[in-house]
């Protein structure tokens, strides 16, 4: 059975991270449930964002994949970036015909910065709950630099999902050396979240060379700082697999 949990600024905080600003609303949720996390500014959405979880949710057998809509990177220069509720909205409206993605605001509720910590939150507050951390090849070449990524890998298993260029180098790279003894074969790869962290699997199959700042750059290019909301970028001709579930049934 799912329940809409409700966490109040009472909660127990993580170690570290600021009070919740007043209840924290999650999607229905409960134990035994596959839910996918899947991070990043979203400025802007596009069409590889949306096909890396649906071949996430396909390949690991999901119930659900939560978008968690980051305030800023704390790797990356945030200047210019969008504001949060534009930024939700455009994650929202190209995830509109999957009912089973959800677009969350998390971190700016909660009062987080780093992914450890919202993966902790997450963990305390959804006893039961198999969470798997989703994120593209470029990802795994940064993710050394990632505030306590040992910890997050040790927490959560992980879906690599492989990006044009990135791929062909990102199990080379210093955290994908250091987790090579825990990456499972791909055709094992719906037994993942059936296994004890770290745990990872590398996913083939999306080649888009879409990027969230290729698209930044060029629309401050074209229009500037406009103030107009970020549209999420669709259409760019790659073709999205299907999560079975398609449609605009309530969620």
């Amino acid at each position: 059975m799912t329940q809409a949990s409700i966490c109040g600024s009472s909660s127990r905080p993580v170690k570290g991270q600021r009070r919740a600003r007043g209840n924290v609303r999650l999607p229905p949720h409960g134990a035994g449930m596959r839910i996918g996390l899947f991070g990043g500014t979203f400025d802007p959405p596009h069409d590889a964002h949306l096909g890396a979880c649906l071949i996430a949710m396909k390949r690991l057998a999901l119930d659900r994949v939560w978008w968690l809509v980051t305030p800023g990177n704390p790797l990356k220069n945030t200047r210019g970036l969008a504001s949060l509720e534009e930024r939700i909205a455009a994650a929202r409206a190209l995830a509109r015909r999957h009912p089973r993605i959800e677009v969350l605001g998390l971190e700016a509720q909660i009062g987080t910065r780093y992914t450890f910590e919202t993966i902790a939150y997450l963990r305390d507050h959804c006893p039961g709950v198999r969470f798997v951390w989703i994120m593209g090849a470029d990802n795994l070449r940064s993710f050394h630099r990632w505030q306590r990524w040992r910890d997050i890998a040790a927490m959560v298993p992980i879906a690599v999902v492989d990006r044009l260029g990135p791929s062909l180098y990102a199990s080379a790279s210093a955290a994908g050396q250091a987790l090579a003894r825990s990456r499972i074969p791909e055709q094992s790869a719906k037994s993942l979240l059936n296994r004890g962290a770290p745990a990872w699997v590398y996913l083939h199959g999306l080649k888009s060379p879409l990027s969230s700042t290729a698209l930044r750059a060029a629309r401050a290019m074209s229009q500037g700082h406009s103030g107009k909301p970020v549209a999420s970028a669709t259409n760019s001709g790659a073709k999205l697999p299907q999560d079975g579930n398609s449609g605009t049934s309530p969620r």
